[in-house]
């Protein structure tokens, strides 16, 4: 009976692990609703959660206002004043004019830059992306040349955007990716002018005929703090991904029947950013999906642990090096010597870094026996991914002294033999000097 009672007690336990062990696998990526999204590094640029960051074409929607204020920023000083358009009275909602009323923004009604930036990334007024556009180019044409040369210098090759404001109807060639909106959005935090406005809450709009508007940010998640209440409430297993506690510290909301629910973040944990993009995510009744599924990623995000690509003290590769024992003499000698790592070498595993990763030795072409050192590094190990490359020191596992004992026989041959030439060298003088002697000696008798 006992037996059959420890059996079972073993049974349930085994299953109990593998129960866990599953879970735990399954539960390793956050499930969300958006069909393309990525967490990136904003000061690295490593891309640390990858769900077809590539996939395109994907809609930015109002996101695109990120790179239409990045121009405005780029462009004009805040105390710059720009005048109101007519290409900017004929936009669609969401826009300025509807707030204030008609009659309190007119065509040639002026703002400030730093106006027109707050409504921009704030309220997302459509028509303002209009005036930008206007204020910075001759026509909304010149404005998408201006934006798509942005574009070109950034690197991107998914994007190409032709409206300031991100509307999409009937427009087919305004499109980005994930990677590329993220690429986007650290630019954006990375202009002062940009980062401050975006991360602002509330605030309000001076027009030059006196109307003021009060707006306020559509970025739900704004100042939340990642903690284990919001983590609870938005469906984070807490048991398998803690709670972050990082804070939202500004980013872009976006919407079209095209794109759906898009949304761009930044995120902030003692003194580490994280940049988050989520696109075509769902617009539920509420409005919750794309805002939870940012929270989910990025919280993985903030605890995920980079994964060891090569292990210290790990014989990555051999090289050869020849030489000559004794220098200038005898044979040339050829030694192979494994090359180590010091540390690990670590990357965020991904789909995208796993296929992309290259690797790159980097050996000394001047490695000499006689200064080989296991605390010497012979050359360099590099990690390229697709925004970041980092390096680390290779190492031999064999010394000069290692080298010296190997060639011990040779050495004491080499010391033996130079000792009979010295000692034959030795005697042939005496020999000689003894002979020498003898001859005065025989010419004095």
């Amino acid at each position: 009976m006992k037996r059959k009672f420890s059996t079972l007690l073993l049974t349930i336990f085994f299953v109990i692990s593998f129960s866990i062990t599953a879970f735990a696998a399954n539960a390793d990526l956050p499930t969300i609703k958006g069909k393309s999204a990525i967490v990136m590094d904003a000061k690295t640029g490593e891309i640390i959660y990858a769900k077809d960051i590539d996939a395109s074409p994907m809609y930015p929607a109002s996101t695109t206002k990120l790179l239409t204020a990045l121009l405005l920023a780029e462009n004009k000083k805040p105390t710059d004043l720009l005048k109101y358009t007519e290409n900017a009275a004929n936009q669609p909602e969401y826009t300025l004019r509807t707030l204030v009323g008609k009659n309190n923004l007119r065509v040639g009604d002026t703002m400030t830059a730093e106006d027109a930036m707050k409504a921009l990334l704030l309220f997302s007024a459509n028509d303002i992306a209009y005036m930008i556009a206007d204020n910075l180019a001759e026509s909304p044409a010149d404005f998408a040349n201006m934006m798509n040369d942005k574009i070109k210098s950034l690197g991107l090759k998914h994007t190409h955007f032709v409206t300031p404001n991100g509307l999409d109807n009937g427009i087919d060639d305004h499109y980005t990716s994930a990677y590329d909106l993220a690429i986007i959005t650290r630019e954006a935090y990375k202009n002062s002018w940009v980062s401050k406005v975006m991360g602002t809450k509330k605030d309000k709009v001076e027009i030059s005929n006196g109307a003021i508007a009060y707006i306020e940010n559509r970025n739900k998640l704004l100042g939340q703090k990642i903690d284990t209440a919001f983590a609870d409430k938005v469906g984070i297993d807490l048991e398998q991904v803690p709670a972050s506690n990082a804070v939202s510290i500004g980013g872009k909301t976006g919407y079209t029947a095209k794109s759906g629910r898009t949304l761009t973040n930044v995120f902030e944990k003692d003194g580490r950013v994280l940049i988050g993009v989520v696109m075509k995510s769902v617009y539920d009744a509420n409005d919750t999906y794309v805002f939870n599924d940012m929270a989910k990623i990025i919280n993985w995000a903030y605890a995920a642990k980079k994964t060891p690509l090569y292990k210290a003290n790990t014989e990555l590769k051999t090289i050869s090096i020849k030489y000559k024992p004794l220098k200038f003499l005898g044979p040339e000698k050829e030694i192979k010597v494994p090359v180590i790592l010091k540390e690990d070498a670590t990357y965020y595993e991904n789909e995208a870094n796993k296929s992309e990763i290259k690797t790159d030795f980097q050996i000394s072409k001047d490695i000499k026996v006689s200064k080989l050192s296991t605390d010497k590094s012979i050359g360099k190990l590099v990690l390229k991914e697709r925004n970041f490359t980092t390096t680390y020191d290779l190492y031999p596992t064999i010394s000069s002294k290692a080298v010296i004992k190997n060639n011990i026989l040779l050495y004491i041959g080499a010391g033996v033999g130079v000792v009979a030439v010295i000692l034959l060298i030795l005697i042939f003088i005496r020999l000689i000097s003894t002979s020498r002697r003898r001859r005065r000696n025989r010419r004095i008798f």
